[in-house]
């Protein structure tokens, strides 16, 4: 194995310390048994914190040319002994992840320290025994100074058992939840997890008090090298919800759990397993049961809404996740599916509220979008609303469409904000509403509640560009022009290529400014 590089001689990681130069591993500063060949495999993954290590490069990294063993077998083994060292899962990895068949990597960040850096012994190195004299009327301050020791120790003790009990009972009051993974090794089920984490989100933002992050901006953590620590800090977080799905033929079975964003702890796991046809029973389940971990109070009409299920037609269920799958790409072709995948949900169950909203959301984004004229989609998507809210009057993207369509097809300004206003009583975590709200707020020229509505949506939802853009475009009108131009300065630092970022210029054109700021 190379010598570390100079300042990486210890790398630390949670409670753990590699020594890269003496072969040991740590943990509150006891050593760790582990055998040669595992430490190499976890220093090679210390090298690349956060990239995948293949298992090529750690036969390369382990044995030398003209060696030959059976390398799979013996890396396998290796990554098992230290995952027990770490007491890590390869289910649910808090270290060590396996990428596909590709290879390993280390996901908790680290820091690193010299030898020279190392820590002092919590306790000092007893001295040489002396033999001591203590003279009688000195006797009495040594007493006296042993139990002021002991009074302050007891403090100190009392002060961090109290900061601990503190943290320990911080209440989560956001959450993000994380894609949930497939586990099915069938790329043609991704349409089903993802369907899944969807309806949990939506299940989660109907509880109150919980601010739930929109699943348009937890989508890129799928397979993010990022640290729990660094998402929660990204999507401003207290707790993130992670989990996994594997189906096999009519079951699906759940495995779903709590992390605590401060501290990376384990706040609750559990498992669930059902019938297809009874999904909505499982998912309302395991809502009920993240709100009670929190301790979130709900009042007997929320307790009510989550024991209600209905069983569903398994393959319309099928479709309808396989529409909202495409329905969220918002293209042409990927909306276009959307609609057939939608009324075929509807086809199979002609009383499935949410197959017609999800219809409804398609052609109203296929009209603004411009894909279809006005005249062709905005009548269907006002249909499918309405049987939408015919069969469920309680579906908060239903009552968010038809807002939209009484907004830009209607000018009807008052039944429109009637509509967004049931929407976001419904589920105050839906960021289209706000968002969608917020723009007609600043079409009336109510600049301040618009602020307020896409401050909102952009909580709920902070990886939004469109949301973003939208907010800026509220700065513009509302003649806050260098507010605007920051805010879509921000918007195109992360994707200079978002066309719709690029109102930015009328900004400076205003302020008769002609330069065009994104070539700066």
């Amino acid at each position: 194995m190379a010598s570390p590089a100079p300042g990486r001689e210890q790398v630390c990681f949670g409670v753990y310390v590699a020594d890269l130069r003496t072969g040991e591993l740590r943990k509150h500063g006891l050593r760790i048994p582990l055998q040669e060949r595992p430490f190499q495999v976890l220093a090679a993954l210390l090298e690349r914190p956060g990239e995948v290590v293949t298992r090529d490069e750690l036969r390369e990294h382990l044995w030398p040319p003209g060696v030959y063993v059976d390398f799979d077998h013996s890396i396998s083994s290796a990554i098992n002994k230290l995952r027990a060292a770490l007491n890590d899962s390869a289910k649910h990895p808090h270290f060590i992840e396996t990428v596909g068949r590709r290879g390993y990597r280390f996901l908790y960040p680290v820091t690193y320290r010299t030898e020279a850096e190392e820590q002092e012994p919590l306790l000092p190195a007893p001295e040489t025994p002396t033999q001591t004299v203590v003279l009688p009327h000195r006797r009495w301050r040594i007493w006296l100074a042993g139990i002021a020791a002991v009074i302050s120790l007891a403090i100190l003790s009392g002060s961090l058992w109290r900061y601990r009990r503190a943290v320990a009972e911080k209440p989560i009051r956001s959450i993000a939840v994380l894609p949930l993974r497939n586990l099915s090794n069938d790329p043609e089920q991704e349409y089903f997890s993802e369907g899944l984490t969807d309806e949990l989100i939506t299940r989660l933002a109907s509880l109150p008090g919980l601010l739930v992050i929109s699943r348009a901006s937890t989508l890129e953590y799928g397979n993010t090298r990022k640290s729990r620590l660094r998402i929660a800090q990204e999507l401003h977080v207290d707790a993130l919800v992670e989990g996994s799905v594997l189906r096999s033929g009519n079951r699906v079975r759940i495995n779903v759990s709590l992390i605590d964003a401060g501290t990376d702890r384990l706040f609750w796991t559990s498992s669930y397993e059902r019938e297809h046809r009874d999904i909505l029973e499982l998912q309302n389940d395991v809502a009920r049961d993240i709100a009670q971990s929190i301790r979130l109070n709900l009042n007997p009409a929320d307790r009510r809404r989550l024991a209600r299920s209905q069983p569903l037609d398994p393959e319309a269920h099928e479709d309808y996740l396989r529409g909202r799958f495409h329905w969220s790409r918002r293209t042409a072709p990927e909306l276009k599916a959307a609609v057939r995948y939608f009324d075929s949900a509807i086809a199979r169950d002609p009383n499935y509220a949410r197959a017609y909203a999800g219809l409804a959301d398609a052609y109203a984004l296929i009209s603004s979008y411009h894909f279809a004229p006005a005249m062709e989609a905005i009548p269907k998507a006002r249909v499918a609303a309405l049987k939408a809210l015919q069969l469920n009057n309680d579906l908060a993207e239903a009552h968010t469409s038809l807002a939209l369509i009484h907004e830009n097809y209607d000018y009807d300004w008052k039944n429109a904000e009637k509509e967004f206003r049931r929407a976001i009583d419904l589920d105050p975590n839906y960021a289209t509403a706000h968002q969608w709200y917020a723009e007609m707020l600043a079409f009336q020229g109510r600049f301040e509640q618009a602020l307020d509505e896409s401050t909102r949506a952009l909580q709920l939802d902070p990886r939004s560009l469109i949301i973003a853009t939208d907010r800026a475009a509220i700065f513009y009108f509302a003649r806050q022009y260098d507010r605007a131009i920051e805010e879509l300065r921000a918007v195109q630092a992360v994707d200079p290529s978002f066309e719709q970022a690029h109102i930015i210029i009328g900004a400076y054109i205003q302020k008769k400014c002609f330069r065009r700021p994104w070539l700066t």
